[in-house]
Parts: structure tokens; C-alpha cells; sequence
């Protein structure tokens, strides 16, 4: 799968900037699949939207607002935390207070422990986990960066999966 590292405009600002992969072959960026895929939860999309315009507009992306280690140990992947008894978990990557990138996740049923035992979380979580790789990767080989502000990544944008 083509994927690029694209700059979600509308939810960034002073706070922090938000970033998604987008899919060449879909024409959406995988949030926007996440959002269109979860509309019948709208009462928690729009919490999320919410969230993620406060993250980028005010706050930047503080610790509080994650559930960290839903990846391997310092590769970022965290889950945006949700509100108590909410089913939609959404994964991204955190670079610091701010970077974020989002990618997808789904409905996460209360009869399951971890993202491991549903398909569909599995396969979002393991999408950013090869992503944070791939970028790691080229910040050691300085293929990319984050600009001196902190605000932006810069460089070869464009990421190939297995998937």
C-alpha cells in the first residue's frame, strides 16, 4: 500500500500539528476512513474532533490526552484517550507535544481485554507501528526530520507497506 505523510490543516495550529497517512489508492487519508468508517458514533466522533482541534489549537498533544504504550516500547503508538465507556479507540503516533499522526482504529467491544483479540484494531495498531518504524529509520538516516520548531515533518513523506 502507498501511503504519504500529509498535514491535517484544519486540526493543526499554535498547539500542535496533526498529521495523517493518506492512501493513494482510496483518495482519503486512513483518519478519514477511521471518521466515515464510525459516523453511525457521531456522539463520539465529534468528541474526538473536538479533542484533536484542542490538541492542535491550544494545548499541543499533552501525555494526559494518550494511552501510551499500544506499540513497542518508544515507537510512539498511543491511543487518544477516550471518554470512560466509550467504544471507539483511535490510534496515533506522538512525537513529543507537537507532532501527532493519526491513523485509524475502530469500535473496541467491552468483552475485549486488549486490541490483540479484534481483527480490525490489530491491523491499525500494526499499520502505525511499521509506519513509526519506516520514520525512525529515516530520522537516523536523515531522509527526514522535524523542522527546529518542532511543528513539522520534512523529507520523503511517501511510505510503502507489506499490506
Amino acid at each position: 500500500m502507498n501511503l504519504r505523510l500529509v498535514k491535517l490543516k484544519n486540526f493543526s495550529g499554535k498547539g500542535a500539528s496533526v498529521y495523517s497517512l493518506y492512501i493513494e489508492d482510496a483518495n482519503k487519508t486512513v483518519f478519514e476512513l477511521f471518521v466515515k468508517e464510525n459516523i453511525s458514533h457521531k456522539s463520539e466522533i465529534n468528541d474526538i474532533l473536538k479533542r484533536l482541534n484542542t490538541i492542535g489549537q491550544k494545548t499541543g498533544a499533552r501525555e494526559t490526552f494518550f494511552k501510551h504504550k499500544e506499540g513497542k516500547p518508544s515507537d510512539g503508538v498511543c491511543a487518544l484517550f477516550d471518554i470512560p465507556d466509550s467504544i471507539l479507540r483511535l490510534y496515533c503516533i506522538r512525537y513529543g507535544k507537537t507532532l501527532i499522526i493519526l491513523g485509524g482504529g475502530g469500535l473496541k467491544p467491552k468483552h475485549i481485554r486488549t486490541f490483540q483479540e479484534d481483527e480490525k484494531l490489530t491491523k491499525e495498531n500494526y499499520l502505525l507501528r511499521e509506519i513509526s518504524e519506516q520514520i525512525t529509520k529515516r530520522l537516523i538516516d536523515k531522509e527526514l526530520h522535524i523542522t527546529n520548531d518542532g511543528f513539522d515533518f520534512e523529507g520523503d513523506l511517501n511510505f510503502e507497506t507489506n499490506d
